[in-house]
């Protein structure tokens, strides 16, 4: 259980720190294309992935390419989510990208819905749809809060992409570890291709504070692979324990920290969003 927790925390400690560090001048492109650095290496060698014999030939490098360019541009939207929008709603829309995954496996890869699959999936596109529309409706500086909710869509249909593209790369024969290593180098490369095109002051404190966001982001993947293969009986434990966990402590954080209210439709977001997870969790089982 300690793993679960573990990637909770390092799950959330991202969205602390982007926000944060936004608010403390630190250019946030610039961190993410350095994260990307870090967490490759460190997946090289946690995963012990053997790149040196990848077919060149036969390997997606279109797949590679579109997730590459996908992680910093979804990373970007989630910075701004959580600027705009705050922790408390960003952190539940990035959870419920499980619904869209959902819903794109029965559709695209033919898996069957149970009765309270479905349940969790109708629930989770309410609480999605509270959330938004709820940032999106509120009267205070409405041009923003609908360019807030755009941002918590984009985390929301972002995420689900990204882990439907590494579902379908596995499909195709693609190991998980080497997806996800050629993915974090090639973003790294294009970002850092980009920011010299773009933004030609590179400063040394977004460089260190990039590289321990990777640690943190590629922490939050290992653990919870580690607490998969730990509970490899019970996946609905680590699905359920993770997504809850981090939704708990991004409320948590989210009032405490950063003084965010619950509002009505946040609230509505919030409980239909861990009923969701529930729901999935028992179909799971």
């Amino acid at each position: 259980m300690e793993m679960i927790v573990a990637a909770a925390c390092c799950s959330v400690l991202v969205s602390i720190l982007l926000k944060y560090l936004k608010a403390k001048g630190f250019d946030v492109f610039q961190m993410i294309a350095w994260n990307y650095l870090s967490a490759s290496l460190l997946c090289f060698y946690w995963f012990k992935t053997d790149i040196t014999h990848i077919s060149l030939n036969h390997t997606p490098w279109w797949l590679i390419l579109i997730l590459a360019v996908l992680l910093p541009s979804i990373f970007l939207c989630l910075a701004k989510s959580l600027q705009f929008a705050g922790i408390l709603k960003t952190e539940i829309a990035q959870r419920l990208a499980v619904i869209l995954s959902l819903l794109a496996a029965y559709f695209i890869f033919g898996e069957q819905f149970s009765q309270l699959k479905l349940i969790g999936v109708v629930l989770g596109i309410i609480a999605i749809l509270a959330i938004i529309i709820g940032q999106a409706t509120e009267q205070a500086s409405k041009g923003m809060n609908l360019k807030s909710a755009l941002f918590l869509f984009s985390v929301w249909a972002g995420y689900a992409a990204v882990d439907i593209l590494l579902k379908y790369s596995s499909s195709l024969g693609l190991q998980f570890a080497v997806t996800l290593n050629l993915t974090f180098i090639a973003a790294f490369i294009l970002s850092i291709a980009y920011i010299a095109i773009t933004q030609p002051n590179w400063q040394p404190k977004n460089i260190f504070t990039g590289l321990f966001l990777g640690v943190l982001n590629f922490a939050n993947i290992a653990l919870y692979v580690k607490a998969h293969m730990i509970f490899k009986e019970t996946p609905a434990i680590v699905f359920a324990g993770m997504n809850i966990l981090v939704v708990v402590l991004g409320v948590l954080s989210g009032v405490v920290l950063f003084k965010e209210r619950l509002k009505a439709y946040t609230w509505i977001g919030l409980i239909c969003g861990v009923v969701a997870v529930l729901c999935l969790a028992k179909a799971m089982m």
